[in-house]
């Protein structure tokens, strides 16, 4: 299989990561563990972006799904079971877009994944990497997978210690009226 020509341009450099040692397994844990490391810092830088283009519209969505909530619970209060229903449908109808915006706002996150583990076929196609202890192998995908959850729950917890990535994730949250200016969740709209 012939590589592709983007990847042939990258080719040299992350194949790199998979030569420092010597040691074949190690090897192959530090370069899928910094391919994993690129695509989740794509992934952020990614998300981001996608998220100050889009802000205005998130927040609109967010802002209209708690208006039509609102609105529904005064005629529930007043007895008027008609309004009731059609603010709640209104309300409903609103989260659901603001609920798919923000899910195709985290896929944004997720795209790098298969530019690697495309890579990664033309470099460990028919390589199976042995589990220790447990008798079983993976093909690269699972592998890479097991490697990127493990990079993920780290970049997670290091994040947090970052303190202008704390300032940068704080505001995708308060502008998109995921989380209120006291940090609780916002109600979502009653279903009938």
């Amino acid at each position: 299989m012939e590589m592709h020509p983007f990847y042939q341009v990258l080719d040299p450099y992350l194949i790199w990561f998979y030569r420092l040692t010597g040691h074949a397994g190690l090897d192959f844990v530090v370069g899928t563990l910094v391919l994993a490391a690129i695509c989740l810092v794509l992934g952020e830088i990614t998300i981001s972006l996608t998220f100050r283009a889009l802000r205005r519209r998130l927040t609109a969505k967010s802002e209209e799904a708690a208006k039509y909530h609102d609105l529904s619970l005064e005629a529930l209060k007043a007895g008027n079971k008609e309004a009731y229903q059609a603010a709640n449908e209104l309300a409903n109808e609103a989260f659901g877009h603001s609920f798919f915006q923000q899910a195709a706002l985290s896929a944004a996150f997720l795209w790098p994944i298969f530019f690697a583990l495309a890579w990664m076929q033309y470099r460990f196609l028919d390589v199976e990497f042995p589990l220790p202890f447990l008798g079983v192998s993976l093909g690269y995908i699972g592998a890479f997978i097991l490697v990127y959850i493990a990079s993920y729950l780290g970049w997670k917890r290091l994040k947090r210690l970052v303190p202008s990535y704390r300032r940068v994730r704080e505001v995708p949250r308060a502008g998109a009226g995921i989380l209120g200016e006291t940090g609780e969740e916002k109600s979502a709209p009653l279903m009938p």
